[in-house]
């Protein structure tokens, strides 16, 4: 009897310090990024001799069954999913805000209003040279706004550009790391320390990756995970211990095509598709970009060639280039603006041509184009800064949700240190009485 009662003190006292470790060990690192909270499986041990009475059952007291993780699926999900969401957001936001000031600081529309205050202050007087050479000026100006302008739409999509292929990158090593992983998973026992130590590897790793990418993960019993980037469709990123690798290519209008092997992979979340959705709008903005300032040079163009300068020659191009990168001024001096229609002489100060420039530059209307094309930037900036802010409210919802499950409460672990400790005092307890009840034994006669 008395070493039955050692034995089953003795379990006690093992499991009661084996729960003293895991809440110091959660108390350790409360502050730890990705760390779960763990807990201890404690199980009964109860064997029976070969008997049918009451009397002949053995008890054995408690044995460790395992070291679990407080860790819940759906959260985790939940919080990869959001954090995918913001991410996406947060890189489009950025890039459209790099956009809009790409457009607002190169002064387009200012400089495209002084251009033709210049021609209708140069309507009454036409032989002005101080006049004329202000229209050449502000087109001068108007030009360098377009290819600032280019220039820097230019710089945002190669910055974007080198983000998402170091964020691709960053795709691989962690894919890597996540197959080396599996590797350690398959080799450890389920329950261990080692076990719950590295399945929190495995937990930051992925979302780290969901944050530059939308994620699907398969779970095996072993704590192995398989990794489907793009969605449950998508091809396969890591599958055991084999990781894949994901590439870009930079398509011809600036934006990226990923893809593992043969297979396309469309992200709909992470970083990397905030690349993408950024450049398609740049895309979209340099090509509209490039159609005012197109229409501004065939416009101005055409009229010129309609009339005659101020020598009477013929009216020659005002500005060079076909699109916002290569807008230039042709013209050296104000005498080159014909003003005067074909057949005019020199000196003339008919300014004919001049006011039929003026009405196919209201036609064409470049300054309501160019002011379209900004209002579109900022009501895209401003709507996707609203989207973010929810997303971003949403992600830190789903963050304090799983804290909440899986986080380390310190008042909860203080409360288990000292319950614990008066198990492991009342097992040393009980091992007193044993030997107690055992001396006494021996001193019978």
């Amino acid at each position: 009897m008395a070493s039955d009662l050692i034995a089953i003190a003795s379990s006690g006292a093992r499991a009661a310090r084996a729960a003293l470790d895991v809440s110091a060990q959660n108390i350790a690192n409360a502050a730890t990024p990705g760390y779960v909270r763990r807990s201890i499986e404690l199980g009964e041990v109860a064997g029976a001799r070969n008997s049918t009475t009451q009397s002949d059952v053995s008890l054995a007291g408690v044995r460790i069954a395992g070291i679990t993780r407080n860790a819940d699926a759906f959260r985790q999900a939940d919080v990869r999913r959001t954090g995918s969401d913001t991410a996406r957001a947060d890189t489009e936001l950025s890039g459209l805000t790099q956009i809009e000031s790409s457009v607002e600081n190169s002064g387009i529309y200012d400089a495209l209003t002084r251009f033709e205050s210049a021609l209708q202050q140069l309507g009454p007087d036409p032989t002005n040279a101080s006049l004329r050479s202000a229209v050449i000026e502000q087109g001068r100006t108007l030009a360098g706004g377009f290819r600032i302008a280019a220039q820097e739409l230019a710089s945002v999509g190669k910055g974007l550009q080198f983000d998402a292929q170091a964020g691709v990158a960053q795709v691989n090593d962690i894919a890597t790391q996540l197959a080396q992983t599996n590797v350690r998973l398959t080799a450890v026992g389920a329950g261990t320390s080692d076990q719950t130590a590295l399945a929190d590897q495995r937990d930051q790793l992925l979302d780290k990756l969901s944050k530059l990418g939308d994620i699907t993960t398969t779970f095996a019993a072993n704590g192995t995970v398989q990794v489907q980037l793009g969605g449950s469709s998508g091809p396969n990123l890591v599958a055991g211990a084999t990781p894949s690798t994901l590439t870009a290519t930079t398509n011809p209008d600036g934006t990226l095509a990923y893809a593992i092997g043969a297979a396309p992979v469309s992200f709909s979340g992470g970083s990397l598709a905030g690349a993408n959705l950024a450049l398609t709008k740049l895309a979209a903005v340099s090509t509209n970009l490039d159609t005012i300032a197109a229409s501004i040079i065939a416009t101005v163009n055409a009229a010129q060639a309609g009339g005659v300068a101020l020598d009477g020659t013929a009216g020659q191009p005002l500005f060079t280039g076909t699109n916002a990168l290569t807008f230039d001024v042709a013209a050296v001096t104000g005498s080159a603006i014909a003003t005067a229609p074909a057949g005019a002489g020199a000196n003339s100060r008919n300014a004919g041509n001049l006011t039929a420039l003026k009405a196919a530059l209201t036609a064409a209307d470049p300054s309501g184009q160019t002011n379209a094309l900004l209002f579109d930037v900022s009501a895209t900036v401003a709507s996707n800064t609203t989207t973010r802010a929810a997303l971003k409210t949403i992600s830190d919802n789903a963050k304090i949700a799983l804290a909440v499950q899986s986080g380390v409460n310190l008042d909860e672990e203080a409360v288990n240190l000292v319950r614990y400790q008066q198990a492991f005092q009342a097992s040393g307890k009980v091992i007193q009485v044993a030997q107690t009840l055992f001396e006494t034994l021996l001193n019978l006669r």
